[in-house]
Order: structure tokens, then C-alpha cells, then sequence
């Protein structure tokens, strides 16, 4: 039953009572009685009308009227004690206190205190001085000698910054710029002006560049600025590559350097790019650095070098080679690369993959049923700016279409075009926002397809060709622009999810057209064979999956009889399945990708409403959280992580016909 809120049911209840309205009202406003309507009445000689007067023409009235021949104190008294009291607080009290208190500073009188910085005199109250600062006022109310100076000097500080600062504790203003803020920071440090503080790092923030960032970094370090640290240091992983080209990397001290590479932050397109960073640091002061070198390239991950260049460049160094501890540390390297049947027990911090939280990459949202039929729209996500644009449209529409990247180019495979099944292809160049159809199709029809790229090829995975739900895989060779096929899933599987993790291709959930999967097998492209792996912990078809930090996450779908807003991950290490939280909205149909470092939810069916909303996870806090639409809604669309492309020759498609 539906319960009327408890304004509305006073409103029916006064709307019911005919001639009693008033004490219904009551009821709603706390009032003890109706409210009292004052009629024309005398009170002495005076006339109280329907405008109450105020308190004051009341008490004149009272004690000043006839009735009242002479003013009465204990009657006024009593009045008083009648009238509502009036609270005021002044805003322009502390400013014009704070002024007049400068102005006496200014011309040094009631001045109790001179502050000495180097031979310059600063006058100043101690009261304000101790009111602003923790650093004074434990200097002028404990036992200290300077308690009872009236003359104070102060070692190791910039007598402009402190001037600034006690300005600031008389005026409340401060300006923070590139000519004082070096010298400004560490005195309100010293002063222990939180506030300053603040602003300081916001400023220096703000300045961060590949230029200069290290020796933010630095600085923050020195004075214990930890979160204008942490954000040095968060811009300097990700700016990492512009960074070892600037002469404050070469000028690091060791310490900071190792602190730099050995982060797994570190926004590298390889691990060469940090062997030849620390080369180059080496190489810039090689007497005083070469004792330095196995300590700083134990952190570099050799084992993830490239064969060739763990030979040809590393183990070729002449440094490297006269170094035993740097010899072990390419032995190690060269075990890993040429054992891949041992490498569960060498695994340790240098064979580990770094995890940058990338810049630079956008999601694209590809067709999909919308409004009750299949749609051709392509939309862009940038994470930078938060905005979903329109790119040019697929040749077809495409609803259970299959989406995957392959060498910096958006293919789209099979799908359904709201009649007909569909076994066509479509790749989407972003630098020309141009669709081409000049791709070989699959030789099924395929809609409910799950596709993925491993090792340079694009792979199809079951789906239905309207007759059948299928098992069959095939495989895209994009030089020989040709499809053939590879051994079949032990499972017919439609709205099948697909993943690629440690060189190896999963097919999680989907259908076998009789009901909901929770089986899981993977694809060994080195055998030509399928294995089964752990099963998840839930039924679930038309799901998302990704792969994210080394594990593989499947999100919503459709179990026996709804949509699902739960999740959960697999561990290859312990080949098992646990939960995390789930979503804040049931979706089948959904897309699920990381972009720049970060897991997104794409669209879907709740169960009542095609979905355009997306949602990201933060694994840091277990929790999912909305940020942001699509133009369209879409139900079954693909999705594809792409770098921005580097020109913006998009004819954008205009709006008004979005839903």
C-alpha cells in the first residue's frame, strides 16, 4: 500500500474537517493553539490593529501613557523581560579589528615585540603573533628565554618570507608566486602555518612540469609536504619518459632515483626505457656513480626485457660486464627468458609487470539495440574531460556485435542488423574517422560473439547464427586479411564473454541456448586446445569481462531469471573465483574495458531500461560509482580501448536525434 507522506496525510485530514481546519493545521506546525489575530482593541490610548506593532512602541506605550504617569524601573523591567532577545554577530568586526590592529603595527605603537631576521626588525604584538602561530605561541607563553624578550632573533629563515607571514597574520592576505615560494614555504613550515602551507603546495601543484617536477619532489621531501610529494612523485611516474630527458634526472642523487624506477607506476612503453634512463644517469658521472650500478639496476625488470636487447645491449655493456652483481642480475634475466616452464618459481619484484595509470586513451561504444532495434552509432569516452562525442557510424547496424583492437585500428565483427544475422566486419581507423568493410568475414554468421586479440590475431568465440548456438573459434590473420579455423570450445557458449591474460584466451559464462553458464575454459594457442578452468560462483550470460591488475573481472550479465549488478574476479596464480562489490545498476549487455588504468561499466538492461549511464571501479575502496552518460542507450554494444588519436578530423553527428 502506498503511504501518503505525513504532509499529505495533514492536508487531507484539514481538508476533511470542515469549520476545524485551523487545529488541523496545528497539528502540522507544532502550534499549542490557533494563531492569535489581534482585533481592534485599545490598550490605554493606544490602537493595536492587525499589524502587530513592534516591542518597542509597546514598552513606550506601556510606561509613557497616561494610565502611565512617570517612567517605572521595575516596570520596565518586567517588560523587557517580555520581549524576544535579537543575536548579532558582526562581519565587518574582526575585519575592521584586524585593520585597526595592522595600523598600530604600522606605526609601532603597543607594539610589545621586535621580531630580528637578519638584521631586519619587524614590530608586531606578541597576542597576535601567538594567536596566529603555534611556533609563537609556545615561544612567548612557556619558559623559553624569548618569553621575556622584547627583542627576538630568528636563525635559518628569509626575513621576506617571514615579513609576508606576520602581514598575513594582521591582514589575512598573502600572494604566493614563482619569486617567493621556495622561501615561503619552509618559514610557514617553521611557523607551522597550517593554511600557507596548504597554499604553497597548491601553487607548486600547479607549476609541475617534466622540467621540474623532481626537484618539486625534492623539495616537498625536505619539508615534509606529503601530499605535494605524493603528487610529484605520481607526476613524475607518469610523465616518466619526458622526465629522464630533463638535466634534474641526470643531476638525482641515487637514492632518489632508486625510488623513482623501482615504483610500479612507472608509465614506460617497455623496460628499455628504463635500462637506458639509468645508463644514462651512470654515464653522466661515471666515476662517482659506477659503484652505484648493481644497486640501481636491481630494480630495473630485466627478465621483461626483450631477448634481443637483453643480449645484444645489456649483457654487451662493458660497465654491466666488469660488474659480478650486475652479471648475476642478467643470468637471472636470461633463466627467466629461456625456462617459461619454470617461471611460477622465479617470480619475485624485477619479473613483475609495471601498472601505470596511463594518460592517453579513449573507449569507444559501438552499435547496440536501442529503442527497439539495432544501431550503427559509434560514440568516443575521454576520461580527460569526462565527454562522450559521436564519431562516424558503421556502414550496418550492429546489436551483439563483437569489438576488439588490433594494431591501432576499431574492428567490429558479426553482430545482428534487426533483421538478419550477420558474418561481416567492419575497421574503424580513428585518424581518418572513417569505417572500412574491406575486412574478410568470419565464415559463420555470428551475433552474441565474444572477440579478442592474442599474439597479433583476432579471435571469434561462439555466439548463434539463428540456427544454433555455437562452439566454433576462429581466427584473423590481418597480413593474410584471412580467417581460418582453430579448435572448438568443449561448450557451445552464446553472449559469451572473452579475456586474454598470460598468453592465453578465456571463454567465461554466456549460454549453451538452454540456460545461464557459470563454466569457464581457456584456449592454449601453442597446443590448439581447450581446458576447463574454475567456474565462477554465478550463472551469467550477455556479461562483461576485462582484464584488469592481472586478474580477469566478469561483471552483471543475466542469470535464470534476471539481471545481475554483482561481480567477481579470477586469480590464475590459485585458478579461483571471488567476489567484489557489486554495481550500482543490474546490467546485461554491459561493456566492460579499462581505460587509462581504470574499469568501466558500459551501458546494458537493468531489466526495465536500456541503459546509456557507466560506471567506473576504484579497487583502492571495493566500491563503484556513476560518472557520466552516453549519447545513446545501448543494450549489446561492444566496446574498444584505443590511444587518442592524434588529429581531431571528427564530423560530429549532431544531438538531436540522440535517446
Amino acid at each position: 500500500m502506498h503511504r501518503r507522506s505525513a504532509a499529505s496525510s495533514e492536508e487531507h485530514r484539514y481538508q476533511g474537517t470542515g469549520g476545524q481546519g485551523p487545529c488541523a493545521i496545528d497539528t502540522v506546525w507544532g502550534w499549542a493553539s490557533a494563531p492569535l489575530r489581534l482585533a481592534a482593541n485599545r490598550m490605554g490610548d493606544v490602537l493595536i490593529s492587525d499589524r502587530p506593532p513592534s516591542p518597542a512602541r509597546l514598552v513606550d506605550t506601556w510606561l509613557f501613557s497616561p494610565i502611565s504617569p512617570k517612567p517605572n524601573c521595575l516596570r520596565l523591567s518586567i517588560v523587557l523581560s517580555h520581549i524576544s532577545r535579537l543575536s548579532h554577530t558582526s562581519e565587518k568586526h574582526p575585519r575592521v579589528t584586524l585593520q585597526e590592529l595592522n595600523v598600530l603595527r604600522r606605526h609601532r605603537e603597543l607594539c610589545d615585540v621586535v621580531i630580528n631576521v637578519k638584521g631586519r626588525k619587524i614590530f608586531a604584538h606578541r597576542v597576535i603573533l601567538s594567536a596566529c602561530s603555534p611556533y609563537f605561541r609556545a615561544m612567548f607563553t612557556g619558559e623559553l628565554e624569548e618569553s621575556r624578550q622584547t627583542e627576538v632573533t630568528i636563525c635559518d629563515i628569509d626575513e621576506n618570507a617571514m615579513e609576508l607571514l606576520i602581514d598575513f597574520c594582521y591582514t589575512s592576505h598573502i600572494v604566493v608566486e614563482e619569486s617567493n615560494v621556495q622561501p615561503l614555504l619552509p618559514a610557514a613550515c617553521l611557523l607551522q602555518l597550517a593554511e600557507i602551507q596548504d597554499i604553497c603546495c597548491e601553487f607548486l601543484k600547479r607549476q609541475l612540469d617534466p622540467e621540474n617536477c623532481l626537484g618539486i619532489r625534492a623539495f616537498a621531501d625536505t619539508h615534509s609536504c606529503r601530499e605535494l610529494l605524493r603528487i610529484a612523485d605520481k607526476f613524475t611516474q607518469h610523465n616518466f619518459q619526458e622526465v629522464m630527458e630533463s638535466e634534474e634526472f641526470l643531476l638525482l642523487p641515487v637514492g632518489q632515483l632508486v625510488d623513482i624506477i623501482c615504483s610500479d607506476e612507472l608509465n614506460v612503453r617497455s623496460e628499455e626505457q628504463v635500462f637506458n634512463a639509468v645508463m644514462a644517469w651512470l654515464k653522466y658521472n661515471v666515476a662517482d656513480r659506477r659503484q652505484h650500478l648493481a644497486q640501481v639496476l636491481q630494480h630495473v625488470r630485466m627478465p621483461l626485457l626483450s631477448p634481443k636487447f637483453l643480449v645484444g645491449t645489456v649483457g654487451s655493456d662493458l660497465l654491466v660486464r666488469s660488474d659480478e652483481a650486475c652479471r648475476d642480475l642478467v643470468d637471472e634475466a636470461k633463466n627467466y627468458l629461456l625456462l617459461p616452464q619454470e617461471r611460477p618459481l622465479m617470480q619475485g619484484p624485477r619479473t613483475r609487470p609495471r601498472k601505470p595509470t596511463r594518460r592517453g586513451e579513449v573507449l569507444f561504444a559501438v552499435g547496440g539495440w536501442c529503442s527497439g532495434d539495432a544501431i550503427a552509432s559509434v560514440e568516443r569516452f575521454d576520461p580527460e574531460t569526462a565527454d562522450w562525442k559521436m564519431v562516424a557510424p558503421m556502414s550496418k547496424r550492429r546489436c551483439g556485435v563483437g569489438v576488439a583492437v588490433l594494431n591501432d585500428l576499431l574492428y567490429a565483427v558479426g553482430g545482428h542488423d534487426g533483421q538478419s544475422y550477420l558474418n561481416s566486419i567492419e575497421r574503424y581507423d580513428p585518424q581518418t574517422n572513417q569505417w572500412s568493410c574491406d575486412v574478410a568475414p568470419t565464415t559463420s554468421c555470428r551475433t552474441s560473439v565474444g572477440v579478442a586479440v592474442l599474439d597479433g590475431f583476432l579471435y571469434a568465440v561462439g555466439g548463434q547464427d539463428g540456427v544454433q548456438c555455437l562452439n566454433h573459434v576462429e581466427r584473423y590473420d590481418p597480413k593474410e586479411n584471412k580467417w581460418s579455423k582453430v579448435a572448438p570450445m568443449t561448450t557451445r557458449r552464446l553472449g559469451v564473454a572473452v579475456a586474454v591474460l598470460g598468453g592465453y584466451l578465456y571463454a567465461i559464462g554466456g549460454s549453451d541456448g538452454q540456460c545461464p553458464l557459470n563454466t569457464v575454459e581457456r584456449y592454449d594457442p601453442r597446443q590448439n586446445k581447450w581446458c576447463a578452468v574454475s567456474p565462477m560462483s554465478t550463472r551469467r550470460k550477455h556479461l562483461g569481462c576485462a582484464v584488469f591488475n592481472n586478474f580477469i573481472y566478469a561483471v552483471g550479465g543475466r542469470d535464470d531469471c534476471m539481471e545481475l549488478s554483482s561481480a567477481e574476479r579470477y586469480n590464475p596464480h590459485t585458478n579461483s573465483w571471488s567476489p567484489i562489490v557489486a554495481m550500482t545498476s543490474r546490467r546485461s549487455g554491459v561493456g566492460l574495458a579499462v581505460v587509462n588504468g581504470q574499469l568501466y561499466a558500459v551501458g546494458g538492461f537493468d531489466g526495465t531500461a536500456y541503459l546509456k549511464t557507466i560506471e567506473v571501479y576504484d579497487p583502492e575502496t571495493n566500491q563503484w560509482r556513476l560518472c557520466g552518460c552516453m549519447n545513446y542507450r545501448r543494450l549489446g554494444g561492444g566496446v574498444g580501448v584505443m590511444r587518442a588519436p592524434q588529429t581531431e578530423n571528427y564530423m560530429w553527428i549532431r544531438k538531436d536525434s540522440v535517446v
